[in-house]
């Protein structure tokens, strides 16, 4: 899945700071109390209902251009990016028991180097996804 670029709505709070919607995922709401923190929460929300649609096998909504969306007074718009590859390692890094089958040859030739199979299967796989 390449980059998704979808637009946030910042509100600027009366009690200071910011809260965040998304046109694109109505559900889909955070806030923050400075800049940071509120662009921080609103990739993280994002992060949130994509994954959700996803695992749910519903469609993702197509993009609103930023352009399209009528703003309020106290708001402003910014394009939020969403990379699921990042998300996913930030989210979900949980261990994953996987069975594989070498030759006999290679499996004594790397244990008698103490090599550690798990982690040369992470660094071949992240290679070979160009991450």
């Amino acid at each position: 899945m390449k980059k998704l670029f979808y637009p946030a709505l910042f509100h600027k709070a009366e009690e200071g700071g910011f809260w965040i919607t998304f046109p694109d995922f109505p559900e889909c709401m955070t806030q923050g109390e400075n800049m940071q923190d509120a662009y921080e929460m609103a990739w993280d929300a994002l992060g949130l209902a994509v994954v959700s649609r996803i695992e749910n096998r519903e469609a993702l909504p197509p993009v609103t251009e930023p352009y399209a969306v009528t703003l309020d007074p106290d708001t402003f718009c910014v394009v939020v990016p969403f990379d699921l590859i990042s998300y996913q390692k930030k989210h979900n890094s949980k261990a994953v028991k996987k069975t594989l089958s070498i030759p006999e040859w290679l499996n004594e030739a790397a244990t008698d180097r103490n090599v550690n199979f798990s982690q040369v299967l992470q660094d071949a796989l992240l290679q070979k996804l160009n991450q």
